[in-house]
């Protein structure tokens, strides 16, 4: 599913308006979790993290782990120095006010799995 109709269905707000959501790939997988090691280690490539983390080890993350997003939970948001790094880390950063449990079901029900394994 392409970043722009997940962003569109979540009802998402974009916090990096400088990259383009619809030239993002397609997407059919996502992680949820706050420990970023635990991210580093288990989370798909070219997937969505789903985080309350708003620190610029995220964006850090996001980029060892090459996914595509983050999306932060609980309408929380990261500092300037952050949503800056993401541009220019080419990492899309969105925003929710509902928790990372709703996102997920949400984003489950879209199609996204978690299982890194499968192709």
């Amino acid at each position: 599913m392409k970043l722009c109709d997940i962003a569109k269905e979540l009802n998402l707000e974009n916090l990096t308006l400088e990259l383009d959501l619809s030239g993002a790939p397609e997407i059919s997988r996502a992680y949820v979790s706050d420990l970023l090691s635990d991210v580093m280690g288990n989370a798909p490539a070219g997937g969505i993290l789903v985080t309350v983390q708003v620190h610029l080890n995220v964006v850090a993350v996001a980029v060892h782990a090459d996914l595509a997003a983050v999306i932060f939970a609980l309408d929380r948001k990261p500092d300037e120095i952050t949503r800056q790094r993401a541009v220019q880390e080419n990492i899309i950063l969105l925003a929710s006010r509902e928790p990372a449990f709703d996102i997920a079901g949400k984003l489950y029900a879209l199609g996204m799995r978690g299982d890194t394994s499968c192709d």
